[in-house]
């Protein structure tokens, strides 16, 4: 084998050419050594069949040439050099880099722009989504109210005491016809609160007085139910977080039960009445008409009955009677040793010490007295004169529960003013002189319940919580 490798040398040589003969011994795939001779041919340039493979090498290189002009065209501007630049090594113009810090600056304030419109965008999104649920809970509202009807007979042949918000009978004026009443500022009276349980540790036995007539107690019977609020109306104002709203039972010309009144009870001077035509106004809060007091009223008990507004003077112990064609008091008596002015209220507070409620039987009035050590005292009283005609002390402690009213001469408490599953606790019947222990569910919605009362005619309970106004629906027993 050697011998025909030095052959085919020798021939190349003999040849005539001076190229260059290569010998490489090397081991294989299976280890056996071998030996290569490489020599470059004398006619051909390069192979034919590797021929393919060069354009794809070329087009490559190509590729790679112009990356690499590229890289080095960027490195140029950024370093300055290259015919737009100075001279590597030399100093950029001035100019260049105040209009590049120019640059800078304002790009650094598009950022922060645009930082500021995003948190914008995101406020306004928020209170977008904000107003849509408030939309939404207003509609929902507004079902309700339409679906709420009273039970069959009470008011009459057609009547229906949401007429206002479901099918209005009169035209109410808009904004435009009746501005939007803003009360004047108001300081702030001193509000305390708190909250006890207290167990009925006996019953008092006093003498049974009776029940009243039949023209008076007609339909009347005990508390069964009492089911979830309907929220009427809300106020706008600081000065209405406690507040009381009324409609007149008996109502006398030129007034009807479609007049609803409101008192913001807020501050030191209580003086407005505000006088709504139907129930689609308190809802709007635009009042048809303000009533200025003489005096100033204290805390949420005041009621509407028979054309006049009963309310308790600011820090007395008397009870008002304003009247409501005339626009004066023509009325005004005090209740021998009732507490006022923050001595006996209930356990929210607010100097609710002397609170009048009406029922199907007429007028009272709810308070408590030094004698009674704090225990619910009740008085029937005279309408036209406010004299009191009979009185029941209770064992039911005025400050152990968050409000009161009575319904067909018995006195229903409610346990809380703040606990959304509060309940009815206590029943004090007159004409027997006996309370009860009771466990009917109550809600509160919205947290802070500061009036409660009842209306015969309507055969629901008026409720103040937290800026809004509500009723609810009861139920009462056959008698």
């Amino acid at each position: 084998m050697l011998g025909v490798w030095l052959l085919l040398w020798g021939s190349v040589a003999l040849g005539g050419r001076a190229d260059t003969a290569f010998l490489r011994r090397a081991h294989d795939s299976s280890g056996h050594c071998t030996y290569s001779f490489t020599v470059a041919s004398p006619v051909e340039a390069a192979c034919p069949e590797a021929a393919s493979g060069v354009p794809e090498l070329r087009a490559e290189l190509a590729a790679l040439a112009a990356r690499l002009s590229r890289l080095e065209s960027r490195e140029r501007g950024a370093g300055g050099s290259g015919p737009r630049g100075a001279e590597p090594g030399g100093a950029r113009d001035p100019q260049q880099v105040a209009a590049a810090s120019r640059l800078e600056a304002a790009y650094g304030e598009l950022l922060r722009a645009k930082s500021r419109l995003e948190e914008e965008k995101g406020r306004l999104e928020r209170e977008k989504e904000e107003l849509g649920r408030r939309l939404e809970s207003s509609a929902q509202e507004i079902t309700r109210l339409r679906a709420a009807r009273c039970p069959p007979g009470r008011e009459g042949p057609g009547r229906d005491p949401l007429r206002g918000l479901a099918e209005p009978a009169h035209a109410v004026p808009g904004p435009a016809a009746a501005p939007r009443w803003e009360p004047q500022p108001l300081s702030y009276q001193e509000l305390q609160s708190e909250r006890s349980e207290v167990p009925v540790s006996r019953l008092l036995e006093e003498a049974a007085l009776g029940r009243p007539g039949k023209e008076d107690s007609a339909g009347c019977g005990q508390l069964l139910w009492v089911g979830e609020p309907v929220v009427f109306g809300r106020a706008d104002s600081i000065a209405g977080k406690y507040g009381v709203w009324m409609k007149d039972p008996e109502p006398v010309p030129p007034f009807t039960r479609d007049n609803t009144w409101r008192v913001d009870t807020v501050g030191t001077e209580v003086r407005q009445l505000f006088q709504y035509e139907e129930a689609e106004q308190l809802a709007r809060g635009y009042p048809a008409k303000v009533h200025i007091l003489p005096r100033p009223l204290e805390s949420t008990g005041a009621v509407i009955y028979r054309g006049g507004l009963f309310f308790q003077p600011r820090q007395s112990r008397s009870v008002a009677r304003y009247d409501l064609r005339g626009e004066s008091i023509t009325a005004e008596r005090e209740i021998p040793g009732a507490g006022y002015h923050g001595q006996y209220p209930y356990s929210w507070g607010g100097y609710t010490d002397i609170d009048l409620a009406v029922d199907e039987t007429g007028l009272w009035v709810i308070y408590s007295t030094e004698k009674a050590r704090g225990a619910i005292v009740l008085s029937k009283l005279d309408p036209e004169t406010l004299e009191i005609r009979r009185t029941w002390e209770t064992n039911i402690r005025k400050r152990g529960v968050a409000n009161s009213f009575l319904i067909c001469g018995t006195l229903y408490t409610v346990s809380s003013y703040s606990a959304p599953n509060a309940t009815i606790n206590f029943a004090y019947d007159t004409a027997t002189g006996t309370s009860r222990a009771l466990s009917i569910p109550f809600e509160n919605r919205f947290r802070y319940l500061s009036m409660l009362d009842y209306n015969p005619a309507e055969r629901q309970l008026f409720a103040w919580d937290s800026f809004n106004m509500v009723t609810y629906p009861v139920r009462l027993s056959r008698p």
